[in-house]
């Protein structure tokens, strides 16, 4: 039960910090494109890479932190299926540029960003040595 609520209260917040920063980003970019997505899914792709770099290679985090980090606050913040929503949409509209560059962006940031978190992670675990 104890897990659950970790990954409970971790997803709300990730939902919470999702809501609010995609908000944001709308705000300032608009709507047309899913800018707001994309940030959100790069920006989670770095962290759960980083995170489990520093959990699982440093020890740095601990398995309830790296529970409630990954499942919940990430689970909740990142957005596959609003992603999956979204292109879909440009492509029925017929935006269908606009559709293939929504997953071409997201699939190679979320890839270079993935990769970056691995990079930092393990540049922290380096120099803890």
């Amino acid at each position: 039960m104890y897990k659950l609520a970790l990954v409970v209260l971790g997803g709300g917040l990730g939902s919470g910090a999702r809501y609010l920063f995609g908000g944001f980003v709308a705000e300032r970019l608009g709507s047309t494109f899913p800018y707001g997505t994309i940030s959100i899914n790069a920006i989670g792709s770095f962290l759960i890479a980083l995170i489990m770099v520093l959990a699982l290679q440093g020890g740095i985090i601990g398995p309830d932190l790296r529970l409630a980090l990954t499942t919940g606050v990430m689970g909740g913040f990142t957005t596959y299926s609003t992603f999956n929503y979204e292109s879909l949409s440009l492509f029925e509209r017929g935006a269908l540029l606009l559709g293939a560059l929504n997953v071409a962006v997201t699939v190679l940031l979320c890839l270079a960003t993935g990769v970056a978190g691995l990079a930092l992670g393990r540049w922290i675990v380096a120099i803890r040595a």
